[in-house]
């Protein structure tokens, strides 16, 4: 797929927040209940991080250039640090006020008919966020996913708010409201530090995770039965973008056609394992001692 074309998917996180955000907040005057405001309060924060999401896959899809000569893929990376920094936020924010209504608490009213609007906006981004994480798992978009992963974070925090506030309304015990609502703060906690970690993974040049390094062990071991010797393996991960450098060495006896035939053998079987990955290739004889003294990065 096209990467231009993800920025629809955004588009449709940036619809969904809107109308979730309208729905809790009715839920929210209704009730006056401090968990739903919470939750009123993350849509918030969905539709700033879709925005920033949409803005970052419009820069990733530009096609290399002068300056930018490796592409602009990193650049998702913003949006899903910048999500993470959005999702902590929220947490302080729903934190103040759940401890505000422990202090001074309150009654809830009309109940019953806040919750059915609350699960209405939560199946909302259920769908939504089925859609983002499959479309965003198929192209390699690490924006998608925390956008999809942020939307779900959304979904469990509304099921814990609607089972808090219908806890309230048949019990009475209005200290449970804000109770509910510190635990999801201390959730949504927990997916932003992900979300930031892998960000901040993503822009010190992270190595590919061990799935697909694996995959890639896979095809030079087939090549290894031949002869053929690899080192100063390394990859990295720029969002959508797959980066590998090797040294193939080969014998000194082979001819340049035949061991450059055999190195584009090799970089297509790498393709066919991981799709799109970028490679960079360097040809050695197997039996030159100097071929062995440019194994590290600083040589």
């Amino acid at each position: 797929m096209d990467r231009s074309s993800l920025t629809k998917f955004a588009w449709l996180s940036i619809a969904a927040a809107i109308v979730t955000i309208g729905l809790k907040s009715f839920a929210y005057l209704l009730t006056g209940s401090v968990g739903l405001l919470s939750d009123a309060v993350e849509s918030l924060v969905n539709l700033v991080a879709a925005i920033m999401a949409l803005a970052m896959l419009i820069v990733a899809a530009r096609p290399a250039d002068k300056e930018h000569q490796y592409g602009h893929s990193k650049a998702e990376y913003f949006a899903s640090g910048v999500e993470g920094i959005l999702i902590l936020f929220a947490a302080v924010s729903i934190g103040v006020a759940a401890v505000l209504r422990i202090i001074t608490p309150r009654p809830l009213e009309q109940a019953g008919v806040g919750l059915a609007v609350a699960v209405v906006a939560s199946a909302v981004n259920f769908v939504v966020a089925r859609i983002l994480l499959r479309v965003g798992k198929k192209n390699n978009s690490i924006t998608l996913e925390a956008d999809a992963h942020h939307l779900m974070t959304d979904v469990w925090t509304s099921v814990a708010v609607i089972v808090g506030v219908g806890a309230v309304a048949l019990t009475d015990w209005e200290l449970l409201d804000p109770i509910v609502a510190l635990a999801v703060a201390a959730n949504i906690v927990r997916t932003g530090y992900h979300l930031m970690r892998r960000s901040v993974a993503g822009l010190m040049d992270a190595a590919l995770p061990p799935d697909e390094n694996d995959k890639l062990l896979k095809v030079l071991n087939k090549y290894k039965e031949q002869g053929i010797q690899f080192h100063a393996l390394r990859t990295r991960q720029a969002a959508g973008r797959r980066f590998v450098s090797i040294h193939v060495l080969v014998p000194g006896r082979w001819s340049t056609h035949r061991a450059h035939h055999v190195v584009e053998d090799i970089e297509a079987d790498i393709r066919s394992v991981l799709a799109g990955a970028v490679i960079f290739s360097h040809l050695e004889p197997v039996d030159d001692p100097l071929s062995f003294q440019d194994i590290e990065i600083d040589r």
